[in-house]
């Protein structure tokens, strides 16, 4: 019981501490899913010092809501530099995710807090990464240790999203937790 309880807190944990960053492309051509990166790294250069100074998700959140109307324009200033007469939408939502494995990291599927910028009619191929913490861009594991540390990430769950040996079954159970998360909900 207390084991089960340990993964529940774990997986409430991840939700609250967490905000994915979601852009998805006008469509699958070539020239979308090149508008689409475009938005992605305009979006995440001008969000990542910020964002980087947060001291938690809570405050984070708040400034992502009250900065909506800017990042919204940012993308759409992108676009059309880019000759894209498609527009963006951003919004701050609930979304659901699988897992998503990372270079140095994986994230198990579930119900996550998502900066979601959506190009077009939004029917192409998406990026996403973690918003807060700033995990967009750390290459190495110690980069991803020390921002989920700050970010107040217990050492055990972010061992158990860093694939450390001995840790793959908690994330396993994690994973499905989330699973079964995304099966019953409905935005």
């Amino acid at each position: 019981m207390v084991w089960c309880g340990s993964f529940l807190s774990d997986k409430k944990q991840l939700a609250q501490d967490l905000i994915r960053f979601h852009v998805v492309a006008n469509s699958d051509d070539s020239e979308d899913q090149r508008q689409k990166l475009l938005v992605k790294d305009a979006v995440v250069n001008s969000l990542q010092q910020t964002m980087g100074q947060m001291p938690d998700s809570t405050q984070a959140r708040q400034y992502l809501r009250e900065h909506l109307p800017e990042i919204q324009e940012l993308a759409n200033q992108t676009l059309q530099m880019a000759g894209s007469t498609c527009s963006a939408a951003v919004s701050l939502c609930r979304e659901t995710f699988d897992t998503r494995f990372y270079d140095t990291f994986s994230l198990p599927a579930g119900v996550y807090d998502a900066l979601r910028i959506t190009i077009g009619e939004g029917e192409g191929h998406n990026w996403w990464c973690v918003a807060f913490p700033t995990l967009c861009l750390p290459a190495t594991s110690e980069g991803f240790q020390e921002v989920s540390a700050e970010a107040g990430i217990s050492g055990t769950l972010e061992k158990t999203l860093a694939g450390e040996e001995g840790y793959e079954v908690r994330f396993f159970l994690l994973d499905q937790l989330g699973k079964l998360e995304n099966h019953f909900f409905e935005p």
